[in-house]
């Protein structure tokens, strides 16, 4: 599969990607064989290659530190996400964790968003939102949510630099920003 294309696939659903692989294929590609090789490949990938954004542990640990709450809304599936946090032992740094189980309508859709505010006890307004896919950045800032892109393999684009309240290098960024709205407000 062409890098271009696989990049027009992340932050969808997978019904999504399903439907999007099979037109884009004129209805040649066995989705099903497809499907069960990419998750063979990705789960063996991610016993090795699975890291964490740099800057990651620290801004949790900050967070931990003012008591603040978060949630991560994903397009993924729970049995996809569980175990990645497992790994990486975050499980418990997290108040919820939103899947495709948990709303109606995917991403770039507000309902991944409003529904993890919900869940929080929180105001979407008052969220603030991290992504590093083009359709999160949609979704989260349709929710009206403070959005910072933290871009990984989607570079941002005119479109998500105004969506976004900024576009953040990396994690470390997102906590320096974050800070000094602290102190200040």
């Amino acid at each position: 599969m062409p890098l271009p294309l696989f990049h027009r696939l992340i932050g969808r659903p997978a019904a999504a990607n399903r439907d999007f692989l099979v037109q884009h294929y004129d209805g040649k590609l066995d989705f099903e064989a497809f499907e069960a090789d990419w998750t063979v490949t990705f789960q063996a990938l991610t016993q090795t290659e699975l890291r964490l954004k740099p800057g990651a542990l620290e801004l949790l640990d900050h967070l931990d530190a003012h008591g603040i709450p978060r949630a991560i809304a994903t397009s993924s599936r729970r049995t996809m996400v569980a175990p990645h946090l497992a790994q990486h032992n975050l499980t418990h740094r997290f108040d919820a964790v939103i899947t495709p189980e948990d709303y109606a309508h995917p991403k770039p859709d507000p309902d991944p968003f409003l529904t993890a505010a919900a869940r929080l006890g929180i105001d979407a307004k008052d969220c603030l939102a991290l992504e590093d896919s083009h359709n999160g950045v949609r979704s989260a800032a349709a929710a009206g949510m403070m959005t910072v892109m933290v871009p990984d393999m989607l570079a941002a684009t005119d479109e998500m630099r105004a969506l976004a309240v900024y576009v953040a290098e990396d994690l470390h960024e997102v906590w320096t920003n974050l800070q000094s709205h602290l102190i200040s407000g």
